[in-house]
């Protein structure tokens, strides 16, 4: 490819290592594809890469740890080029870049901590990425980290750029970000800023080229996906409708072609009348929720923020599970929060149990800076009780999963084949069903992306066991 931006004779290379959620790898795949277009070349091997990038998680202490360790590591590699250099032996000149949430909450204190970063840019400033990477280049060290993001997807400059979309079946397709809840433990409205929505004919034309190129499922993302639309103005589109996550859905079902559409994350109380209507009609749309709960106890509810308690989430799951037969809803939840009781703790686990959830994300509570919870520091659990019951917690999900997976033996489902592999002189099939159950059978490797009818036989803790038929 030619080099349209930075007059190499070869194209630089560039590896991201991505962490957290599924916006943080749409993020990359904007990034891959914007550098593709001025020229660099994606690596699968850090060590062969002229620019190195993370793409940071800031949900728990854990996960910006990990970035750290990395850029660690990224920092000798480079001490060593420099080495070669000063020797006058033939050196690789490494540009370290650090974006995402931990780059959006951090900011200049990074380039302070770790010398040989070169770049830093938050959430906000992606499409600023072609100018940031010439001044880094040009010798500078930058930090971009805009506090009020610029209006979402709504420009020519960032439509031309195309999508560098990780070899799969399913294409994540942001429609929304940012988040107005402010819980008091979550970071999200401070690296992703406020909610904003991308326009319904965008989402639209990025789903019909993505299907296009061959994907057989759709993810449509957002913090708070059940959200769409509430900040666009005008709130009606041209039909005269409502722009909201329901007619979104409609307008996307109406497109042609076989394929699935899917959206996370949902909050409890967003999940409308309308929405449950419409993933009934929809053929194409998935009968498959993902609602965080977070706390199965009402008091640690009202602490975290969240608007609705546990009868609150109850009804809403059992509206779901009475229009569905075979709907999948899982949730996450957070072990540990400031102050949480024995007692409190115990409800979460009833939780699990009393409204059948399939499976959870689990975690213990982590402060993040700038948080209400996280000034709450005489309120703090002590970390072994935080991992004692994390750990129980986690026996309780994958009891749960067990039973829900159990359910699901004698019944036959559509399953999107998504992989293979050789065992024993045997071709095993990997897919999921339209409730993002996983299942494996026998079968041929040219299944792989292909829609087939399985009759499951078995089930084990994370998957099912079935039958081609």
């Amino acid at each position: 490819m030619e080099n349209k931006c930075f007059n190499q004779e070869v194209s630089p290379k560039v590896y991201i290592e991505t962490m957290g959620c599924q916006m943080n790898k749409s993020d990359t795949e904007r990034i891959l594809g914007m550098l593709s277009y001025f020229g660099y070349e994606e690596t699968t091997d850090p060590k062969d890469a002229d620019l190195l990038m993370v793409n940071t998680c800031s949900i728990r202490q854990l996960s910006a740890d990990k970035a750290y360790s990395l850029i660690g590591v990224w920092g000798k590699w480079k001490a060593e080029e420099h080495s070669k250099k000063l020797l006058k032996k033939p050196f690789k000149n490494i540009k370290i870049a650090f974006c995402g949430c931990v780059a959006q909450q951090d900011k200049e204190k990074l380039l302070k901590r770790f010398p040989y970063v070169d770049l830093v840019f938050g959430t906000n400033n992606v499409y600023e990425l072609p100018d940031l990477i010439k001044r880094i280049n040009a010798g500078e060290r930058v930090c971009a980290t805009n506090e009020t993001p610029k209006k979402f997807t709504d420009g020519e400059e960032e439509k031309k750029y195309p999508i560098k979309r990780a070899k799969s079946l399913n294409a994540w397709i942001p429609i929304m970000e940012g988040c107005d809840n402010f819980c008091t433990y979550c970071i999200v409205p401070f690296t992703r800023g406020r909610e904003r929505s991308r326009k319904p004919s965008e989402i639209i034309e990025e789903t019909q080229k993505a299907i296009r190129q061959g994907f057989k499922e759709i993810t449509l993302l957002g913090q708070n996906v059940d959200s769409y639309g509430k900040n666009l103005d005008p709130v009606k589109d041209y039909d005269g409708r409502e722009v909201t996550l329901a007619n979104l859905l409609r307008d996307l079902n109406k497109i042609d072609g076989k394929f699935r559409i899917r959206f996370v994350t949902s909050y409890p109380t967003d999940i409308s009348d309308d929405l449950i209507k419409a993933v009934k009609e929809c053929d194409k749309v998935c009968e498959f929720f993902h609602i965080p709960m977070q706390s199965g106890n009402s008091k640690v509810l009202k602490e975290m923020n969240r608007r609705y308690d546990r009868e609150t989430y109850g009804e809403i799951v059992k509206k779901i599970r009475n229009a569905f037969e075979d709907v999948a809803i899982t949730s996450d939840f957070i072990a540990g929060f400031p102050g949480e009781t024995e007692e409190e703790f115990l409800d979460t686990l009833s939780a699990i149990e009393e409204f059948e959830l399939d499976y959870s994300n689990t975690a213990a509570y982590s402060p993040r800076v700038k948080t209400k919870a996280a000034k709450w520091t005489d309120k703090f659990i002590d970390e072994n009780t935080k991992s004692q019951r994390l750990a129980r917690l986690n026996e309780k999900n994958r009891e749960a999963s067990l039973k829900s997976n159990q359910k699901c033996t004698g019944k036959t489902f559509e399953i999107l084949v998504e992989s293979y592999e050789e065992k024993d002189n045997q071709i095993i099939l990997a897919g999921r069903a339209r409730n993002n159950k996983i299942v494996h059978f026998n079968g041929e490797k040219n299944c792989v992306g292909q829609f087939v009818n399985v009759k499951i036989t078995g089930a084990s803790t994370w998957h099912l066991k079935g039958e081609l038929i």
